[in-house]
């Protein structure tokens, strides 16, 4: 098979990379789960795992960075992260490597139900801070313009300043501009940091109210440490998000740079620059008020 043939990634194909593979979970049930992801196809299998497969050839890169170092930063963290339990291999039928995880019980953030949203945010806060404290020392560089790129957010300004041109009927682009701006003059200027690279609420696990896993690391790097606040804006009102920077030691530029983060991704959600899944296309204008105004509440 072509490695940049298109695939169908079903059951049938997962149940046969399982019997092939995996003969000892050949009888268990595979079937996808109820929320999939972009990046990568999600399948239940049996009760207590899933198996994960990346989507397209560039997507297969970020499987072998999972399955090197979750294990690895696992011990270290105060919220459950997917545990690695079996490595697959491309074969005549899929082309890309593919891993077995134990599955995690919880809602996603964004349709589950949170007893207490400053609980939460604390929680978030509590689990990107153990992950700023383990050691970055041959860690994943990210790409060029990759989320945590260290040399800042200036790979995007054109496309920012068309999206903002787009939505200038809708949004308010002098104070779009000027936020915009503020995160693009600043860049990381101290040694690298773990991010996960994609904290949204659909990769943040809920159970019994609480914030208890976080899932998906394909984005998971060493770098600018901003690119992990877009939550802040996205998903956190004005006093969770102050419970939310008020919990983690950052300086003003990175939360600077980290609301130009979530106004760059929204806006370009907004005005139909990209496509994406449909939790990170809910409500893009509602993001873009939420950047507006608490850049104009910051000044």
């Amino acid at each position: 098979m072509e490695r940049n043939e298109s695939i169908n990634i079903d059951s049938t194909l997962v149940s046969h990379l399982i019997n092939k593979q995996f003969p000892q979970w050949k009888n268990l049930v595979v079937k996808p789960v109820a929320v999939g992801g972009w990046d990568n196809r999600t399948f239940h299998l049996g009760n207590k795992m899933l198996v994960r497969l990346p989507s397209a050839a560039e997507y297969a890169p970020k499987v072998k960075k999972e399955q090197k170092w979750l294990p690895r930063l696992a011990p270290f963290l105060p919220l459950k992260i997917p545990t690695l339990l079996a490595i697959g291999e491309p074969d005549e039928n899929y082309p890309w490597p593919w891993s077995v995880y134990s599955w995690i019980e919880g809602e996603n953030a964004a349709t589950g139900h949170i007893t207490n949203l400053d609980d939460f945010a604390t929680s978030l806060s509590e689990f990107i801070t153990a992950l700023h404290r383990i050691d970055s020392t041959d860690g994943p560089i990210p790409n060029l313009g990759g989320f945590a790129y260290i040399g800042g957010l200036a790979v995007y300004d054109d496309e920012a300043r068309q999206a903002f041109s787009l939505l200038k009927d809708k949004i308010d682009t002098t104070i779009a501009i000027k936020a915009w701006e503020a995160g693009i003059k600043t860049i990381w200027q101290h040694p690298p940091l773990w991010v996960h690279g994609d904290i949204t609420a659909g990769n943040l696990l809920v159970n019994h109210g609480k914030l208890t896993a976080v899932i998906d690391f394909g984005g998971l790097a060493v770098g600018d440490p901003a690119c992990d606040l877009v939550i802040a804006w996205k998903f956190f009102k004005s006093e969770t998000r102050k419970t939310f920077r008020n919990k983690l030691p950052l300086d003003n530029a990175t939360w600077a740079r980290g609301r130009a983060w979530a106004l760059w991704k929204a806006s370009i959600v907004a005005a139909n620059l990209t496509e994406t899944n449909a939790i990170e296309a809910a409500n893009p204008l509602g993001t873009i008020n939420e950047v507006l105004m608490d850049y104009k509440h910051n000044l």
